[in-house]
Formats: C-alpha cells, sequence, structure tokens
C-alpha cells in the first residue's frame, strides 16, 4: 500500500470527510490526516477524546515534525490560506499537492496581497502579514508539484499560460460522490437554497421577489445560517408572504444532520449565486476561478440544481435558469448519478493520486 497524508488545518471540513469517506475504502492508499482542533470538532472529536490511528491532531508548529515521521509519498494540502510559512516548508520537503479554491488568490501578486490587507479584516490580515508569511503565498504555490482543483471543468479553464501561471500543474481531483439517492416524497412542493445566507454569495433579494407569482401551496427552506439584513429580509417576508408560500431559516449554524435531513426531502435546489464574489479582496467568478460547493450539495444528495444561466457548467443535474421561473423550478427531469457512484469516484479518484506520485 502506499502512504499519503492529507492535511487540514484551517477550513473546508467537508471536503476533507468526502476524501476520507472514499478512500477508508481504497486497497491501494494508506492515508493518515493531521487536523487542527477546529476541524476534528467538526469530526466530532472533543478535546481529550482518543483519535482512531490515521486522524492525528495537528497544529502549524508541530506538522513539519510529525511529517517527517513516517516516509509518505505525497501530502495532499487541504487550503493554503494561512500558515504559508509552514507550507512552504512542506512543498520544500515533501511530494506536495494542494487544493485550490480561489483562483485568482493563487495566482495574485505580493503588491495584491498588500493592499488588502487594509481594505477588510485589517487585524486577521496583518497577523498573516506578520507571523504567518502571507508574501510568501506565492512560493508556497510553486514549490508544490501539483495543483488540484474540484470542478472538472477548471482543468480547461487554467491552461491558458497568459492567464495563469503553471498551467500544467493544475489536475482535477474527483471527490464529489452521491450518498443519498431517495426520491422525496412532499405532501408540498419543496425548495431548498443551501448555503450561508449571504447576498454577497446568493441573490436571495431576487429570490424574495419572484416567488411572489406562485399561487399554489410551496415550501422554501433556505438552509444556511442568516444574520443582519439577510435575516430582517427573511422576517420582513415573512410577515408579508403571500399564505400558500411557507418558508423556513436558520439564526443558528446548521447542524450537519439537520443540513442532510432538509437537503434529502429537496424536491430541487436552487442556487441563485452572484457570478462574482471577492476572497482576500481579490474578484473571484463562479464557474471560473471558484468553484460553488452547491455542486457538491447536488452531487451527494442526487438532486436536479437551478443555476443562473451564466454559470458555465456541463452536469447534467444543472438547470439553467432560463425562461420563466416556472419552466426552470419545476422542470422535471431524470438524472442518471451513476457516474457519481462511490465505487466509480474512487476508482478516478485512484488514478488521480496515483499520477500525482
Amino acid at each position: 500500500m502506499k502512504k499519503i497524508a492529507y492535511i487540514e488545518l484551517d477550513t473546508h471540513a467537508e471536503i476533507a470527510l468526502n476524501f476520507m469517506e472514499l478512500m477508508n475504502d481504497s486497497k491501494a492508499f494508506s492515508v493518515d490526516y493531521y487536523f487542527s482542533e477546529k476541524i476534528l470538532r467538526f469530526f466530532g472529536f472533543a478535546q481529550n477524546d482518543k483519535l482512531p490511528e490515521n486522524i492525528k491532531k495537528a497544529t502549524p508548529e508541530n506538522l513539519i515534525q510529525q511529517l517527517s515521521t513516517d516516509n509518505y509519498q505525497l501530502i495532499i494540502i487541504g487550503t493554503v490560506h494561512r500558515y504559508f510559512n509552514v507550507f512552504e516548508k512542506v512543498a520544500e520537503k515533501f511530494n506536495t499537492s494542494i487544493i485550490c479554491h480561489n483562483l485568482n488568490f493563487v495566482k495574485a501578486l505580493n503588491f495584491d496581497l498588500l493592499t488588502s490587507i487594509f481594505k477588510e479584516d485589517f487585524q486577521y490580515r496583518l497577523k498573516l502579514l506578520l507571523k504567518e508569511g502571507l508574501l510568501r503565498k506565492s512560493k508556497v504555490y510553486k514549490k508544490a508539484k501539483n495543483l488540484l482543483v474540484l470542478d472538472q471543468g477548471f482543468e480547461n479553464f487554467v491552461r491558458k499560460p497568459l492567464v495563469y501561471a503553471q498551467p500544467d500543474k493544475y489536475k482535477f481531483l474527483p471527490i464529489f460522490y452521491t450518498k443519498f439517492l431517495e426520491k422525496p416524497n412532499n405532501p408540498i412542493f419543496t425548495i431548498v437554497i443551501p448555503g450561508a445566507v449571504s447576498q454577497k454569495r446568493r441573490n436571495y433579494e431576487r429570490v424574495l421577489k419572484s416567488i411572489k407569482i406562485f399561487h399554489f401551496p410551496l415550501e422554501i427552506i433556505f438552509l444556511g445560517k442568516a444574520q443582519g439584513k439577510e435575516l430582517e429580509m427573511l422576517q420582513d417576508f415573512e410577515q408579508s408572504k403571500p399564505e400558500n408560500i411557507s418558508i423556513k431559516y436558520f439564526t443558528e449554524k446548521v447542524p450537519q444532520d439537520v443540513f442532510d435531513d432538509y437537503m434529502q426531502k429537496a424536491d430541487v435546489l436552487w442556487c441563485p449565486i452572484q457570478q462574482e464574489t471577492e476572497f482576500f479582496s481579490q474578484k473571484e467568478i463562479y464557474g471560473f476561478t471558484k468553484m460553488s460547493g452547491n455542486i457538491g450539495d447536488a452531487v451527494k444528495f442526487g438532486k436536479l440544481a437551478v443555476f443562473p444561466e451564466n454559470y458555465p457548467s456541463k452536469y447534467s443535474f444543472i438547470i439553467p435558469e432560463k425562461g420563466s421561473l416556472g419552466d426552470f423550478l419545476f422542470t422535471k427531469k431524470d438524472i442518471d448519478f451513476s457516474e457519481f457512484s462511490k465505487e466509480k469516484v474512487l476508482q478516478e479518484l485512484e488514478k488521480t493520486i496515483f499520477a500525482l506520485l
């Protein structure tokens, strides 16, 4: 068995979980996981719990020492949005591949990063500059042997040398598979909008304006934490909405089991994502430089998903917002999710990992 390591010290715990669930069935690879306390909490481990043998609690300070105790043939880093000084040493010392979530951030120049410090989150970004090697960011990605993307379309997009340095380093890492495939049996047509309720990420204003045209029973679930202006917007709508429409929203982070239950009940997922967003004050474009997490949601739960017409995707389960609201929200379409079966995705994942060795 080939021995590899997967590191996640920051965020994207769901991606680490997907990777782990797939690789647990692998007969070709043995994987050790190095997780921060925050990630371990996501997995349900309390501070003093005994961890499984292949899951290790890691900190930036002890990571290099821990990795050096085993002869890993590959290190995959789940997120490099901080701890740049540590990850640069990892990339220097080991065969390292990094999952990239924001492609414009990956190619941002030091000047862009410096000016970004003063735009938002000043104290946190200053800490990254002074203590975590923010200006080593480009060196980390440069020293990594491969850069991984989670949407197959991105692999082709980044092969543009004029736009992206080292385009041949980008590889597609297949980790999304269908875990639930039961057809819902709802008395009322149920639309689920998954993700934290943020107008910056999704156009909730348009959703609330547009659904008033329907005169039959309809339930809409805003499946993510709502706060601030977005929460007020939902509360105002709740007071003035037509009687045939019921809505549900959450004022706290949605527990994973609750999230899973509501996702399984969905007749359709509505993903009204904004075309542009920002990461570290760098403009990112959904479908081009940043993948929407809703793609993974649709695959995991075997659901049709409505996306804006300008979202560039060839997935058969995506319905573009084209024509009238009723045309795309109530599309009846049988989708074959067999290409996303756990067995097939694991096969492709193993092939990819062999190519990274």
